[in-house]
């Protein structure tokens, strides 16, 4: 389940005998614990937004040698790492919008949708 060798929960059931209802019970739980558990064998850039979220959290205190160790635990590059937390980083770049500036633009948006209403009656 986890990287570097991400086998499927039905791999490592017939491999180790174990249920398959206990390795997602287990997967979940480590899941709830922080534990960055991929749901798939999916190469790392196909990971959720969430998984990705996570290793930048982990990783965000770690100086080069430690985020080095900890990318080889888990089957990803430092480069990857980095990629993501700038992800992370430009998600919050656009700036929100007051709530008077949204009744705003909405009371815009209505304005041009009546006009746009009235043009094609006419």
């Amino acid at each position: 389940m986890s990287p570097p060798m991400r086998q499927s929960v039905a791999q490592i059931s017939a491999e180790l005998g174990i249920h398959v209802v206990t390795l997602y019970n287990w997967r979940k739980a480590w899941r709830l614990q922080g534990e960055v558990v991929p749901a798939s064998e999916k190469d790392p850039e196909g990971w959720s937004a969430t998984d990705k979220f996570t290793v930048v959290l982990e990783t965000a205190g770690l100086n080069a040698t430690e985020l080095s160790a900890y990318c080889r635990e888990r089957g990803l590059y430092p480069e990857q790492v980095e990629r993501w937390r700038q992800a992370s980083q430009d998600a919050n770049e656009k700036p929100v919008l007051t709530l008077k500036e949204q009744k705003e633009l909405e009371r815009l948006r209505a304005q041009d949708q009546k006009e746009i209403k009235r043009l094609k009656q006419g």
